[in-house]
């Protein structure tokens, strides 16, 4: 009964990874939003083929979930070669750099998710790879240490990362063919992925149902996708269609209210609020507060929130604005 379960479970999994590939554009016609990003990748990659040339050195940065391997994959397509996957905190090793570097072939493209993890040592061997195609290794230590120089395959580098400010200057300067910054989806543009993701999944979703979706998914495809997944499963279960109704039934019961806050993102409202006046209280000790991670609140939370206008981030701390006070329910300090 135990393996049958396990292997359920694992079955489970594969489906949802196998749902999130499927979902993944697979030409540029299909890519919806970011339409400066495309144009400049278009250029870029058609001028690459008409030199047969690789494309030169691509990054990608924003905030998770906006596409970055998507993109990565698009242009992998596009040039019609092979692309190997992997990331910042997966290279260990200068020889693992190595491992990964004198596999590639011509013309191949190497995307390194969270480049900005990328061990410092390692970062300089990157240097003339990216350069000059070599790669230099030395065997050895002390005064018997030589230098081996291997000849690398043309290929190129495409990273993904959401902090770019962690990545060294000599490295962001090695990315020629250009830095793209993603930004934020229009609540029209998520209405349309959501749109494309429920006939993929065949999913008979109503344009309401469709439209608040869209606008509690921060903006983010990823948070779009999930959330179709979620309220899908929802009406499944409940044997109901996916109305207005369901959705906002499904969404409830996820305690995702009706701007997208989720309710770790109301708990910082509250904390500030509540523990420390409405502000200012650094991120440090708001983590304490809340017994959450810097990064998660840092990379996740706050964002979404400043964006919203309901938090503000000062010199000396975040502070909780008259917005946000007016979304929960109650009045500002500023206003008594």
């Amino acid at each position: 009964m135990a393996k049958k379960i396990l292997k359920d479970k694992s079955k489970a999994t594969k489906d949802e990874l196998f749902l999130d590939t499927t979902l993944r554009p697979a030409v540029w016609e299909d890519y919806i939003g970011q339409t400066n990003v495309k144009k400049n990748l278009q250029i870029l990659l058609t001028a690459a083929k008409e030199r047969r040339h690789p494309p030169e050195h691509i990054l990608f940065y924003g905030p998770p979930g906006l596409g970055k391997t998507t993109l990565a994959h698009l242009v992998a397509k596009e040039t019609q070669t092979q692309m190997k996957v992997t990331s910042g905190p997966a290279i260990e090793k200068i020889g693992d750099l190595a491992s990964i570097l004198t596999n590639l072939s011509p013309g191949d493209i190497l995307f390194i998710d969270e480049i900005h993890r990328l061990n410092k040592t390692i970062e300089e061997v990157l240097y003339p790879a990216m350069e000059s195609g070599s790669l230099d290794i030395i065997i050895g230590k002390g005064p018997s240490a030589r230098t081996i120089q291997l000849e690398l395959p043309p290929f190129t580098l495409i990273g993904a990362t959401t902090r770019i400010a962690m990545i060294s200057s000599p490295l962001r300067s090695r990315f020629s063919g250009g830095i793209f910054k993603l930004e934020f989806y229009t609540n029209d543009e998520i209405h349309k992925i959501i749109t494309r993701s429920a006939k993929i999944l065949g999913i008979d979703l109503e344009k309401s149902a469709g439209v608040e979706i869209a606008k509690r998914s921060r903006y983010t495809p990823r948070t779009a996708n999930y959330f179709l997944k979620r309220c899908r499963d929802f009406a499944q279960v409940h044997k109901k269609d996916m109305s207005k109704n369901s959705v906002d039934e499904a969404l409830k019961l996820l305690g995702i209210d009706a701007v997208g806050l989720s309710p770790v993102d109301r708990d910082i409202l509250h904390t500030i609020i509540n523990k420390f006046a409405g502000g200012p209280v650094g991120l440090n000790t708001l983590a304490s507060a809340m017994s959450e991670e810097q990064a998660t609140i840092e990379e996740f939370n706050e964002p979404y929130l400043i964006q919203l206008g309901f938090l503000d981030r000062t010199p000396r701390g975040r502070t909780v604005t008259a917005l946000g006070y007016e979304h929960l329910g109650l009045a500002s300090p500023k206003l008594l």
